[in-house]
């Protein structure tokens, strides 16, 4: 009866959460203006929202309270399913590897989503310099090269573009990109406005610069990956065998499995199988990615 109780909690816990994110929003979305927005938070300024709205962001994801609403219930009715047809342990786990999963996901969106934008860069900054050899200033040169760059460029540098509409200096709206997205390339860019700002000096020679040095870092990348492209194999081979093994054997004699889960100490064994493979996939994904 406990776990029943467990699950029932977390679902009343799940649609309040909801209930609050809803009604927040509706708020929001009535009481908001122009001037609200400058007063109350900075568009620009990262820290003005919470972590998990700083990290959807990051990722691209705009998640309505419909949307908060729909995933709390199918999360919710995941959980039940599974207490109903395996019992309390696995809707634990499958709890656990659900919001593992969801986790994993953002983050990969999120990469692949700046990978994107770096890649696009070098092309919105030598549009930059073009306007600005045709007399506009940076201001204006940031402006037009926003608005011609393609997703998901656009999309993200929009944000700042607006911050600056709205009265906000081109300096605090380019450090606040770059504290939100924190890679260097973005980091060398705000450095580079902020500098030309405050003291002046030749942007069109800065950001040349940075140009050539992204593109060489890119070229870097390019051959370390191709360098390490056994490695990689080799980390997907190992953490790819033994679930595929695993796979193959309850396919074909399932009441091996079934035994082993019925008997307390097959059940055992089974569990921290499950557990090591876990560890030892996350182990294999930190390490890639440190290559």
């Amino acid at each position: 009866m406990e776990m029943p109780l467990l699950l029932g909690v977390l679902a009343l816990i799940l649609l309040l959460g909801s209930f609050v994110l809803f009604r927040k929003a509706r708020l929001k979305a009535r009481a908001e203006s122009v001037a609200g927005r400058l007063m109350q938070a900075r568009v620009s300024d990262p820290k003005a929202l919470g972590s998990i709205d700083r990290t959807l962001l990051k990722s691209g994801f705009q998640l309505s309270p419909v949307s908060v609403w729909l995933l709390s219930g199918l999360f919710t009715g995941c959980l039940l399913l599974l207490y109903i047809i395996w019992g309390s342990l696995a809707a634990l786990g499958g709890g656990v590897l659900l919001l593992l999963a969801a986790r994993l996901y953002v983050g990969w969106c999120f990469r692949r989503r700046v990978s994107k934008m770096i890649v696009q860069l070098p092309a919105m900054l030598d549009h930059m310099i073009r306007s600005l050899k045709s007399g506009r200033t940076l201001a204006e040169a940031l402006s037009l090269a926003v608005a011609a760059a393609p997703a998901p460029l656009h999309q993200a540098l929009g944000r700042s573009q607006r911050f600056i509409e709205r009265g906000g200096s081109l300096e605090e709206a380019m450090e606040g990109f770059a504290e939100l997205y924190n890679r260097t390339e973005f980091r060398l860019l705000a450095l580079a406005i902020r500098v030309n700002q405050k003291y002046g000096g030749n942007a069109v020679e800065v950001l040349g610069n940075l140009i050539s040095q992204i593109q060489e870092k890119d070229k870097a990348s390019r051959q370390l990956k191709a360098m390490t492209g056994e490695t990689r194999i080799s980390a997907l081979v190992l953490g790819g065998l033994p679930v595929a093994l695993a796979a193959y054997i309850f396919i074909s004699s399932p009441d091996f499995f079934m035994g082993l889960w019925q008997d307390p100490s097959g059940k055992l064994v089974l569990l921290s199988a499950f557990v090591f493979q876990i560890l030892g996939l996350l182990a294999l994904w930190r390490m890639l990615r440190s290559i």
